[in-house]
């Protein structure tokens, strides 16, 4: 990626006719540099829709935080946070291609031992019909009657005994693959409920938060979202490192889950962003939030290998809004997003 940071420090003797156009020339540049930001998530997300999501959302906050302060600071670090970004996503998505791949040889591999089996079988049985046939032409040329009633008993009684192996084999042949196909439907259903699961929280991913949502809207249910964003996080990650910042988060989400209502979705929007489905009304809903609120903000203890543990104060925003009748889910998200910065922004003005 093109480092912007390098060229809003450069030194570089560069003329312009006017002080006006280097500031125009400065902000396009910044404007394509955050488009940029946003090509590159929507471009994971068509790569590996499953973990591209978290990419994109993180990548849509930094570009939104360039749009609010595009200074050269903010820009050199953003540069490196997508870097960080990058290089994780990368490590991610190729385990996922990998195992992907590894499932699918081993179901081809089970399927070619199946095929094996029922191959071998057939030939064997094969050429004991074969057999039995030439025995049957024999008895057709021999003219001691009593002779061909001996032989045709002795014959017909191969035959039933090669009937019920065969039936025997089959029905074993049946149970294994039914065992085969149970197993695999299995691992199916795992797999299908590890994909709408946050890897690193274990809370609904967006998939899943998506899907209930468009549900909720199907039925006509009465619902909110509440959106929750975690304030100076990167500071957390610049500070203490991303392992530090993946344990707060684990720790938040958990916490977040525990004092939810068991009804309601608990998810991670992405980033450092979560998000609550809830049933009922906006003032319910809002209620509920802000009792929660008095439990997930406040004093998080991180505990790392060989280190003292790390007391941190967590706050953040939050927004809620309402589902009605007609309103899309993008529309209802960017309600609810819009509410959670403007608390946010309302918080930092008190704090200054």
């Amino acid at each position: 990626m093109i480092s912007l940071g390098k060229y809003l420090n450069s030194g570089d003797p560069i003329s312009y006719s006017s002080e006006a156009e280097t500031d125009e020339l400065t902000a396009v540049t910044m404007e394509c540099y955050r488009a940029a930001l946003l090509a590159v998530g929507k471009a994971a997300v068509q790569t590996c829709p499953h973990l591209g999501v978290d990419l994109q959302t993180d990548l849509q906050g930094l570009e939104r935080r360039l749009a609010a302060d595009p200074s050269p600071e903010l820009v050199r670090r953003t540069e490196k946070q997508v870097e960080i970004e990058l290089n994780e996503w990368g490590a991610r998505t190729s385990g996922h291609f990998k195992a992907q791949a590894d499932e699918v040889k081993e179901l081809l591999l089970a399927l070619a031992r199946t095929a094996e089996s029922v191959g071998s079988r057939d030939d064997g049985y094969s050429s004991k019909f074969t057999d039995l046939t030439g025995r049957l032409t024999e008895i057709a040329d021999l003219q001691d009657l009593k002779h061909i009633r001996s032989s045709l008993t002795a014959r017909v009684a191969e035959l039933k005994s090669s009937v019920d192996q065969m039936t025997r084999e089959n029905r074993q042949l049946v149970a294994q693959l039914k065992a085969e196909v149970s197993t695999y439907e299995a691992r199916l259903k795992s797999a299908e409920h590890l994909a709408l699961k946050d890897q690193l929280t274990n809370l609904a991913n967006r998939r899943s938060i998506e899907e209930r949502i468009q549900w909720n809207m199907e039925q006509s249910q009465e619902f909110c979202v509440a959106m929750i964003d975690l304030d100076g996080f990167k500071q957390i990650n610049d500070t203490y490192g991303h392992l530090a910042g993946d344990e707060l988060l684990k720790q938040f989400a958990g916490e977040l889950k525990q004092n939810s209502r068991s009804g309601d979705l608990v998810g991670r929007w992405g980033g450092d962003e979560f998000i609550v489905v809830q049933s009922g009304s906006l003032l319910s809903a809002k209620a509920h939030i802000e009792r929660v609120e008095q439990w997930i903000f406040g004093k998080y203890t991180i505990r790392e290998e060989s280190k003292k543990p790390i007391a941190i104060y967590m706050e953040g925003s939050v927004g809620t809004a309402e589902w009605h009748q007609g309103q899309t889910m993008e529309e209802l998200i960017a309600e609810a997003d819009s509410k959670m910065y403007l608390e946010k922004k309302l918080a930092h003005r008190k704090r200054a």
